[in-house]
């Protein structure tokens, strides 16, 4: 079983997807939507705003992530099956550059990449890694120094 799944939109700008280059990471795989069918999924979380919390209670269980701009996520969550669904803490603050209007709060809104290295680190998944091709790594990481101690 994969530690996550990612569900990536068709029309993801891949120039500015803060995922590229983690297509070949062995503990993720990428489905795009709406072409590729999504395998069974069962002990799966949604990684989704506003849900519950993923705690390290959370531990064991596998990951979905959706990938896309905020208005084509809201289309694309709307088609998967019942999950239960996990949010993550709300101290971290994004490194990214957000241009788009339709964030909720353009300063919590994570980048994909972000959220991904925060839910791993929670879960007790590698995550290291995952960061390395990230440009803006050492700001996210130096604005969520304390959000990481504390919460991880």
């Amino acid at each position: 079983m994969p530690s996550s799944l990612i569900l990536r939109h068709r029309r993801e700008n891949l120039k500015k997807c803060s995922l590229r280059g983690l297509e070949t990471d062995p503990g993720l795989v990428f489905y795009t939507y709406p072409i590729d069918p999504l395998p069974p999924m069962p002990g799966y979380l949604l990684l989704k705003v506003g849900a519950p919390v993923l705690t390290a209670a959370d531990r064991g269980r596998g990951l979905l992530l959706i990938d896309g701009t905020w208005r084509l996520a809201q289309v694309m969550e709307r088609q998967l099956p019942p999950m239960e669904a996990r949010s993550l803490p709300p101290l971290f603050q994004t490194a990214y550059p957000r241009r788009q209007t339709d964030c909720p709060d353009p300063q919590s809104g994570l980048s994909s990449i972000e959220a991904l290295y925060i839910a791993h680190r929670i879960l007790g998944l590698p995550s290291e890694h995952l960061l390395d091709g990230y440009h803006w790594k050492e700001h996210f990481l130096q604005l969520n120094q304390r959000a990481l101690s504390d919460s991880i």
